[in-house]
């Protein structure tokens, strides 16, 4: 069963009607790999269900062909880099998080650091002389 967090799913005539494409379009985007809907069920026969981002998807495939005029093979090339862009993007948002965890550990332990020294006597400082 499909994941929540993307949102309502919808059954292929809903998601055509909410896309403005005939079923067999969004069939088509399918075969082609530019969609990949969800399944009820193990078996390939089951429901497809679309989501809130499969429907903006198809949207957005549509407007590509339409306003810009970039047939299917163009429309393909286009997504994989988009898809590729924003994958490279949430990899960097996780690096960019480890590496503030990091800064924030090693700033912690440099602080540790520096009260124990401030705190210690001052074993380089020359005795006076008695």
């Amino acid at each position: 069963m499909p994941e929540m967090r993307d949102g309502a799913w919808y059954i292929i005539s809903i998601a055509a009607q909410k896309a403005e494409v005939h079923e067999q379009t969004l069939r088509h985007y399918e075969r082609l790999g530019l969609i990949a809907p969800a399944r009820k069920g193990e078996s390939p026969h089951s429901p497809r269900l679309y989501s809130d981002k499969d429907i903006e998807r198809v949207l957005h495939i549509r407007r590509l062909m339409r306003d810009l005029g970039v047939n299917l093979a163009g429309v393909e090339a286009i997504l994989r880099m988009k898809d590729h862009m924003e994958q490279m993007q949430e990899e960097m948002k996780h690096q960019l998080e480890e590496m503030r965890i990091q800064h924030t550990n090693e700033t912690r332990r440099l602080k540790e650091i520096i009260e124990r020294l401030q705190g210690a006597p001052d074993v380089f400082s020359p005795e006076e002389d008695k």
